[in-house]
């Protein structure tokens, strides 16, 4: 992976986000990561991070491994933690693991409760969400209140970077169950005030060498052995419901029309292609041992840990780095980011009576698209391109 994303001349030179701290904000938390980390660093020849602090805020229950949400987001952090350490394995590490009660609005307030403990006692750097919710399922009102910690976050230039969803075109429903039937985003990848990283497929020999150009994240389930007229898996990506276009896509506007569009940026996130996990933690719903996972809760941390090698590089933070990206797109290649314009993110699954769906999507193609965003990165170049970029207006 490190090769893939031409990150070895970085880690050469000392530059692998020394002196930076990315939070991870994950309902529940792991109750093995620290053995967990350590395990994985070893069979990686890794060094252990100079910093892995875990903080579980009042109210959060202790691991049920009879529940499978506890178990899938025990997964969801070592995912998030061993793949940021991976990107910039001299970076510290917190983990803020949240109560969810029971789901809904009082989970996303429980997470926007850590965002702001974090920024306001100066715990990190960079945060990553890699969870989401489909604009629709929030009610009327509901933002202001949830968006506090985002907005301490543009103002102490905190970078935050968001997953933008593993079901294409669309989103699950409230229930859990799959998936609207038009197209929509998720917040809080669909929020101005956040870097919304979407998923590709790479195509790697054994050296880390491509064998083909990334192309958008879309799997069908015959990937793992099921049906493969459903989809397994795809990057999300579309048009707001809730945010009009930001200035920052001013440029791209005959693609996102009126609309925040969704992703900024992509990543590898696909399941024939997946990064190695490990646990140690045992459940109805695990075992421990290695594992392969992907989606773009894999995308998000690879790009969170880039962040903080170009904080490090330009010696500050560099915060909300939205209008510094689509500056630096338009300047080409170069610049650090790569264009994917192979593939689409279309959704197609079963509904409760058994028909087919088929959310078509969007295709990738050169330039913008609501498929891959910008496109993907070239970490060497991009990370000095962006700790030399000029700030944006809207970022002042």
């Amino acid at each position: 992976m490190r090769r893939a994303y031409d990150l070895l001349p970085l880690l050469a030179r000392g530059l692998d986000g020394r002196g930076r701290t990315i939070a991870v904000i994950d309902p529940y938390g792991s109750p093995t990561l620290r053995h967990d980390l350590a395990q994985f660093d070893r069979a990686l020849s890794l060094p252990d991070p100079p910093s892995l602090r875990v903080i579980a805020l009042p109210g959060l229950p202790a691991f049920d491994g009879a529940d499978p949400d506890a178990t899938a987001w025990a997964e969801e952090t070592s995912l998030d933690v061993e793949w940021a350490h991976v990107m910039a394995p001299g970076a510290g590490l917190l983990v803020v693991a949240v109560p969810v009660g029971d789901g809904g609005l009082q989970a996303f307030a429980e997470v926007e409760r850590a965002e702001e403990l974090v920024v306001a006692h100066d715990l990190a750097d960079v945060i990553v969400a890699s969870f989401g919710q489909a604009e629709p399922a929030f009610p009327p009102g509901a933002m202001p209140s949830l968006r506090r910690g985002l907005e301490l976050a543009r103002a102490r230039r905190v970078t935050v970077v968001a997953a933008s969803g593993d079901t294409g075109a669309t989103q699950v429903l409230p229930d859990g169950s799959c998936c609207y039937r038009d197209p929509v985003v998720a917040w809080p990848a669909s929020d101005p005030l956040v870097t919304s990283v979407g998923g590709t497929r790479l195509r790697l020999d054994g050296a880390g060498a491509r064998e083909a150009p990334d192309t958008v994240w879309d799997e069908p389930g015959s990937v793992v052995g099921g049906d493969p007229r459903t989809t397994l898996g795809a990057s999300g990506g579309g048009r707001s419901r809730l945010f009009p276009r930001p200035a920052f896509q001013d440029g791209v506007a005959g693609t996102v029309g009126d609309h925040r569009g969704v992703p900024d940026i992509s990543l590898s996130a696909a399941i024939d292609g997946a990064v190695v996990v490990y646990w140690s933690f045992a459940s109805d719903w695990a075992q421990p041992g290695y594992h392969l996972l992907g989606g773009t809760s894999e995308a998000a941390p690879l790009f969170a840990g880039l962040v903080a090698i170009a904080d490090q590089l330009g010696g500050a933070r560099l915060g909300w780095v939205n209008g510094r990206l689509y500056a630096l797109a338009a300047l080409g290649p170069g610049a650090g980011i790569v264009d994917v314009t192979i593939g689409d993110n279309r959704e197609s699954f079963r509904d409760e009576e058994g028909r087919w769906v088929t959310v078509p999507g969007f295709k990738a193609g050169p330039g913008y698209d609501l498929a891959s965003g910008l496109g993907t990165v070239d970490a060497t170049r991009l990370c000095f391109a962006l700790a030399r970029s000029p700030r944006q207006e809207e970022d002042r």
